[in-house]
């Protein structure tokens, strides 16, 4: 089960590095069939001037520190607010992604039960 955590893990961390990299230098097009309201709330989002790119360099960092086995507790921890950004918008703007968010959502839980114990003195 060990190697199965590390391999997802390393999958999620260059989906972030990925996702963080693009929002900051626009690499990939945006699909052409995207729902309206999606175009709608990311040109709502990019009005904000710092809101993309602090997005971007949370998943960038979230997506390094996931990466590696040692600081993968802090990483999830630092995603797990955009994560529940990307679940909300595939629930209730674009339900054609809502697969993949939810296998994101199942990875990161994961990682979060598997560092559980290293989240217990917050809870002190």
């Amino acid at each position: 089960m060990r190697i199965a955590l590390n391999i997802l893990s390393t999958l999620l961390g260059l989906l972030l590095l990925n996702g963080g990299l693009n929002k900051l230098f626009n690499y990939m097009p945006a699909p052409e069939d995207l729902p309206e309201a999606m175009v709608k709330d990311f040109g709502a989002l990019t009005e904000i001037s710092w809101l993309m790119p602090l997005i971007a360099v949370a998943e960038i960092l979230a997506g390094i520190l996931i990466i590696i086995p040692k600081t993968r507790a802090l990483g999830a921890l630092i995603f797990f607010p955009v994560a529940v950004g990307i679940l909300l918008t595939h629930i209730f703007v674009g339900p054609s992604g809502l697969p993949i968010a939810l296998l994101v959502w199942a990875v990161l839980l994961w990682i979060l039960w598997d560092n559980r114990e290293k989240y217990r003195p917050l809870f002190k």
